[in-house]
């Protein structure tokens, strides 16, 4: 049984070894063991505090970006209603001066046909009276005195006979 027992002599150097040990480790080996707890504690929370900062960083430039996206497509959204407003400005503004180009030469047309027309009407008129005389002329056998004369009668003549006619 003596070896379950310990002897007191060397239950006493036990417990004086222990109490040195003890009190060494509780001099250096606790407070360096507690102060690199602590630090390692601190840079724990340091890297928590950091990561903590970061998802805010992280979480504003994504609202930031989300701005910044959303402003651009108002602007592009801005810039195309007005390339659309420029190009129905220039399609109207084309299309006026094609209605006005037509007006001004359907006018021009207008003007020369009448111009035709009475040139036509002057020339066969002469025609007419031309012939007229010769035909009086060979009809009567008689010239009358002068071509002033002929044409006064037979712009007269044809007064009355269009005035006739109406």
């Amino acid at each position: 049984m003596d070896l379950l027992i310990p002897d007191s002599g060397l239950l006493f150097w036990m417990t004086l070894v222990f109490i040195i040990v003890f009190i060494i480790l509780w001099k250096a080996g606790f407070p360096a063991i507690i102060k690199m707890v602590n630090d390692r504690k601190a840079y724990i929370d340091e890297s928590l505090r950091k990561a903590h900062e970061a998802n805010e960083k992280l979480a504003n430039i994504q609202k930031e970006g989300e701005s910044i996206l959303q402003e651009a497509r108002e602007k592009q959204a801005a810039i195309l209603k007005e390339a659309a407003e420029t190009r129905d400005a220039i399609v109207e503004k084309a299309q006026d001066k094609a209605r006005e180009e037509g007006a001004r030469l359907l006018s021009d047309a207008k003007t020369q046909i009448e111009n035709e027309k009475q040139n036509a009407i002057r020339e066969i008129r002469g025609q007419v009276a031309e012939l007229s005389v010769q035909i009086a002329e060979k009809v009567l056998k008689a010239k009358l005195s002068d071509d002033k004369a002929q044409m006064d009668l037979i712009n007269r003549l044809l007064d009355e006979v269009s005035s006739d006619n109406k």
